[in-house]
């Protein structure tokens, strides 16, 4: 038999063992698959049916005409996305700002959930760990009214501490150089410390004996930390590092909207802050979803390719 027709046939055999196999474990366990409905329902119909609306990317979208109805266009609106002269620049800050969230901010939660693992007092770590761990709660306009007050020219914290050095009073939201660095730093304050927890939560299930063979052979914690701790916790840090990546270009509207102004809207302004623009304030639908489909894209092709980049590497990736 040919080996496209033995390969064919394992196929055939193979699918109704795996339904089987499926329906057996839903039997099982019901309850698991009980309280994850409310998980496939959100992405259901939050994540899947609006694709369908990819389809206006394509059109000259008529909000009374509908999908249905609005005339096609084929790749108009991505010609005119690339032809805008403005959208260069609009992409190169959001790659540069998501490239230095990528290197400073990823690592971040890493080296706060090593540093927490090696607390001894448990009631210190809890204090530390929940100090860490609030900003999450924040709202971005909360946290953009916070750094506006810390970076304040006239009673900011950080401007009285330069000029108790001699140096004078920076408006830092008031200069493009500084955004980018503003817009990374907030981002590591605030969400750092949810990171830090699934960090703790994958080291609490490393095996104790591998330390205590470690510490019989005379290793001592950075050795430890080096050869058991990080290795442990590789899988975990390949597969955040791969749905970081899958969302290089989302850096987030609220993050970079409430520190945006005229004065640092040259190096600030990203493809969500312009998407609303020309989105939703001047109504060009159509356009805006085009730019959207190609953050899809792009994330889609980074998840691929740093998942097969990973396989490669470190035997480790999302499938």
């Amino acid at each position: 038999m040919p080996a496209n027709l033995q390969q064919a046939a394992r196929s055939t055999v193979k699918s109704p063992s795996r339904a089987r196999e499926v329906w057996r474990l839903m039997r099982k366990y019901p309850a698991i698959y009980l309280i994850s409905i409310p998980g496939i329902f959100y992405f259901v119909v939050f994540k899947y049916i609006p694709l369908f609306g990819s389809v206006m990317a394509f059109q000259n979208y008529n909000i009374f005409k509908g999908i249905t109805g609005s005339p096609w266009v084929g790749l108009a609106h991505f010609k005119r996305m690339f032809a805008y002269e403005e959208f260069t620049n609009i992409l190169f800050n959001t790659i540069l700002i998501g490239l230095y969230d990528l290197v400073f901010a990823f690592p971040v939660p890493i080296l706060l959930a090593l540093l927490l693992n090696e607390m001894r007092l448990a009631m210190y770590k809890r204090i530390v760990q929940t100090v860490i761990y609030v900003p999450h709660f924040l709202s971005w306009v909360i946290i953009g009214g916070i750094a506006v007050g810390i970076l304040s020219p006239t009673t900011g914290v950080v401007n009285h501490i330069l000029n108790l050095f001699g140096i004078e009073s920076v408006y830092f939201l008031g200069e493009d150089s500084y955004i980018r660095t503003i817009l990374v730093s907030a981002g590591v304050w605030k969400d750092s410390g949810w990171g830090t927890i699934v960090y703790l939560a994958a080291l609490a299930g490393i095996n104790p004996e591998l330390y205590e063979a470690a510490r019989i052979d005379g290793a001592g914690r950075l050795r430890q930390t080096l050869s058991i701790t990080i290795p442990c916790i590789l899988p975990t840090i390949v597969i955040l590092f791969l749905l970081h990546i899958g969302n290089f270009l989302d850096f987030g509207f609220e993050r970079v909207y409430v520190f945006l102004n005229p004065l640092n809207a040259v190096n600030g302004d990203i493809l969500d802050t312009y998407i609303y623009r020309a989105g939703l304030q001047e109504r060009q639908y159509s356009y805006t979803t085009a730019i959207g489909l190609f953050k899809s894209v792009v994330g889609l092709i980074l998840i691929v390719i740093g998942n097969t980049l990973s396989r490669r590497v470190t035997d480790q990736g999302l499938y």
